[in-house]
């Protein structure tokens, strides 16, 4: 059986988290032939995130365990939690990595469409802004922000992807081998557009699929001006070096 591990990066989500590993898990039915594991990337959060983690972990098998706990000593931003993420995957020799928010803005019930997918594709993105997909619950103001983002990133890079800036997606080992993680520059939403377009760059297969994309109900935003500004920049970045054979 095929494995498959979903990267959940965490910081202050103790409202959100046991609920969605119960959710995650009853996906496991609907993915027969793929054994879904889940990593939580932990941030010392102070609201004690970790903690609820480790009450879950206390209740499997020893023997079989299938959530794991990364705790790291601070907030180190979104970036740097899927990288370390990726590299505990390819160490454990997970056939397909997942990244996806612990807020529930991400649905555990597309869990199956991705890995129907990505035998497929190499990388399998769930987009927010091609048809059958739906945004629930933002602000027009925030809305407005992440479309016009996304077709910014695509007029300056070319990277053909609706939507770059989306944080549900799917990858398959090989991919995240070829990339050079340790020259990733971005940390903040910046990532996910780095991620795609490097992938892309290499030539991997990528598809997009409709999600429904709900707004947090319990916590927080992680948002911040300085992560639009890093995002804004980070284009440019990326299409020097594509043009000076960097990438």
């Amino acid at each position: 059986m095929s494995r498959a591990l979903l990267i959940i990066p965490t910081y202050n989500e103790h409202e959100n988290i046991e609920r969605l590993v119960h959710e995650i898990f009853a996906q496991q039915p609907n993915c027969p032939d793929v054994e879904l594991n889940i990593l939580v990337v932990d941030d010392n959060s102070p609201d004690g995130t970790s903690l609820v983690v480790k009450e879950v972990q206390a209740k499997e098998d020893p023997a079989h365990r299938r959530v794991h706990l990364l705790s790291r000593p601070g907030k180190m931003g979104l970036g740097t939690a899927y990288v370390d993420g990726f590299r505990f995957g390819l160490a454990e020799g997970y056939d397909y990595i997942f990244e996806m928010d612990a807020d529930f803005s991400h649905d555990p019930r597309e869990i199956p469409n991705f890995l129907r997918e990505i035998q497929d594709y190499d990388l399998v993105i769930g987009s927010r802004y091609i048809p059958g997909a739906r945004v629930d619950n933002w602000p027009r103001r925030r809305l407005l922000l992440s479309y016009n983002a996304n077709v910014y990133a695509r007029v300056i890079t070319g990277i053909p992807v609706r939507d770059a800036t989306g944080g549900f997606k799917c990858f398959r080992r090989k991919v995240l081998e070829a990339i050079d993680l340790g020259d990733i520059r971005s940390n903040g939403y910046a990532f996910q557009i780095e991620m795609n377009f490097r992938t892309w760059r290499k030539g991997f297969r990528i598809k997009e699929i409709p999600i429904t994309f709900v707004d947090r109900n319990a916590g927080s935003s992680k948002m911040s001006k300085a992560i639009v500004r890093e995002a804004v920049g980070m284009v440019w970045k990326l299409k020097a070096r594509a043009l000076a054979g960097e990438l």
